[in-house]
């Protein structure tokens, strides 16, 4: 697959708008969600992973007990690209619905 193009800074913060919960951090999108317990926040990144393994791109996940890092990022561009923005999007998805 070629590489997608980056998105600019400004492009990233408009997308933000629809996606309060997400922070841009050192050039990444990144989404910390807390739970119940370790199970409940493992549940939730088994869904995730479902979801990424559908689009073909996947997050960097950090559990921490009942606390979940999700950050997204495109490892090949080093930085954001509209697949970052889809799957942030799926991610939101996800943690409304749970």
């Amino acid at each position: 697959m070629p590489a997608a193009p980056l998105l600019s800074e400004d492009v990233v913060r408009g997308a933000l708008h629809d996606l309060p919960e997400w922070r841009l951090e050192d050039g990444r999108l990144v989404r910390r969600l807390s739970f119940a317990d370790f199970a409940g926040a493992l549940a939730f990144v088994n869904r995730v992973g479902i979801a990424a393994a559908e689009m073909n791109h996947h997050p960097d996940v950090a559990i921490h007990w009942a606390e979940l890092t999700l950050t997204v990022w495109t490892h090949a561009v080093g930085g954001l690209t509209q697949r970052d923005l889809r799957l942030a999007r799926a991610i939101e998805d996800l943690a409304l619905s749970r």
